[in-house]
């Protein structure tokens, strides 16, 4: 694999939705390996707690994280208790390569997503392969 860029994805989601993250560049021989990815409030941060998790399959709605699943690659989490935050909690696949599209989905409070990723150029068949357990078929 051939590390082509670095890339950031920022935004906001309501609360308790999906988005749709297009990465998909219409070729098999490109992938994403993403990196960090948190989560935090819209408000005030000590009044809320937000749950987020990335995906690879569209209607993966829900906050339920599921580590055993091939479509879940990535799950953060920011707690808060009072006036100071309780926690920041992050995991992410290790062997995560992403050919298509992203998915993000969150719990009951809308939230600020950080998401980066390291773009690299890969072989048909890490393509191929990537797709497949992406779908989670293998």
């Amino acid at each position: 694999m051939k590390k082509i860029g670095e890339y950031t994805l920022k935004g906001q989601i309501p609360a308790s939705s999906d988005q749709r993250i297009t990465l998909f560049d219409g070729r098999f021989d490109t992938g994403y390996r993403i990196e960090s990815f948190q989560v935090g409030p819209t408000t005030d941060p000590s009044a809320n707690d937000v749950f987020a998790k990335l995906s690879t399959i569209e209607g993966e709605s829900g906050i339920a994280w599921d580590w055993s699943s091939n479509t879940q690659v990535a799950w953060s989490a920011y707690g808060a208790t009072g006036a100071s935050p309780n926690g920041v909690f992050t995991q992410i696949d290790p062997d995560n390569l992403i050919v298509e599209d992203l998915y993000i989905s969150n719990g009951a409070a809308a939230a600020n997503y950080i998401i980066t990723m390291t773009k690299y150029d890969i072989s048909d068949w890490q393509g191929a392969l990537a797709m497949v357990r992406n779908k989670s078929q293998g």
